[in-house]
């Protein structure tokens, strides 16, 4: 792994990913439990909790509470995961300063060029819009005025202002995945060189793909605690998991394709000349009076194999593995939350 530079490491811990989110979910969270207390609705939250704080709910105070916390997380999460996607592939350049063999003014230039078109930016933020102001038609149960405030409690409130941000947020999130991982999909053809037996240069573009994978999943693990925990969410579930799944693959290996072809192309020039050397090697061995030791085609077959098994992608076994677990995330943050309802239960009860 190539160090990145002092100056650029400056730059891009300008704006900590992870301390924007907290801030953000921070400030909303107190602000909502202000709210609450504002309009007195603690003690029928309290009252109802009492039958089970998190237990599934068709309707009522309960379930939107708990809907409005989950709102509140990604709304904190999504600007993060942004920003991380960003970062990151301004990183993956710098990472690759050597195998690039660029100048720190020509990688500077490059990692600038990480960036997103405002014009992808509107787009995606429009489709966010129309899936926001859809989807709660299709959530049970649904209002005769869905978008009437006069009908809107407390909480619901937030459900409607935030549910547009975080669907908007969500779709800026995807986007800038696809955008980031074209850019170092063609950075790949800028590469010096590609040695098929050491692919470790390579290895920033994995990250890349791990880190983007990572960040789709960890939205999907907040918002996943909704539809495991509260009723009318199941074709929201039906939707979203295989939608989600494949992004997620997309992510891991959209920044991959560049480089997968240049391995391919390298592969291919390999398997070339050493066949034209074994070619060359069997020509001088049917000539008697040629000295040719035998051995040197036995070594030239030998390098062949080990050309031809070398993987079309820079994803070793470990990076395997990092992604089958990521991929257990979700699974395991909605098993948590059912043992914190278990236990919260036992602590009202």
């Amino acid at each position: 792994m190539y160090d990145v530079p002092a100056v650029s490491r400056f730059r891009l811990a300008t704006i900590s990913p992870l301390k924007l989110g907290l801030t953000i979910s921070g400030v909303l969270l107190v602000a909502f439990l202000a709210w609450e207390t504002a309009f007195g609705q603690w003690p029928e939250l309290l009252e109802v909790a009492r039958g089970g704080a998190l237990s599934r709910q068709p309707t009522g105070i309960l379930r939107d509470f708990r809907i409005a916390v989950v709102h509140i997380l990604l709304v904190g999460y999504l600007p993060a995961a942004f920003l991380a996607v960003v970062q990151g592939g301004k990183r993956t350049v710098w990472e690759l300063q050597g195998a690039l063999d660029c100048t720190a003014e020509e990688c500077a230039n490059l990692a600038a060029s990480v960036r997103l078109k405002p014009g992808g930016l509107v787009v995606a933020g429009f489709i966010g819009l129309l899936i926001a102001f859809t989807v709660p038609y299709f959530t049970p149960p649904v209002p005769e005025q869905i978008w009437n405030p006069r009908g809107w409690s407390p909480e619901v409130a937030w459900h409607r202002v935030l549910g547009p941000i975080a669907s908007v947020g969500i779709l800026w999130l995807i986007h800038a995945v696809i955008s980031v991982s074209r850019r170092m999909s063609r950075l790949a053809a800028s590469l010096e060189s590609v040695d098929v037996l050491e692919l470790r240069p390579l290895q920033p573009f994995t990250r890349q793909g791990l880190t983007n994978a990572l960040l789709v999943l960890g939205f999907v693990s907040i918002w996943g605690l909704v539809v495991v925990t509260e009723e009318g969410f199941g074709l929201q579930a039906l939707v979203l998991g295989p939608a989600v799944l494949l992004v997620a693959v997309a992510a891991l290996l959209l920044p991959l394709r560049g480089v997968h072809a240049r391995i391919l192309q390298a592969k291919a020039a390999e398997l070339a000349w050493v066949d034209t050397r074994i070619l060359d090697r069997r020509v001088s061995l049917k000539d008697e009076s040629s000295e040719e030791d035998p051995g040197t085609l036995a070594d030239l077959a030998a390098y062949r194999n080990l050309v031809h098994g070398v993987r079309d992608w820079p994803i070793g076994s470990s990076s395997y593995v990092r992604f089958a677990l990521y991929l257990l995330i979700p699974l395991l943050s909605w098993a948590a939350a059912a043992l914190v309802e278990r236990f919260v239960n036992v602590l009202i009860s």
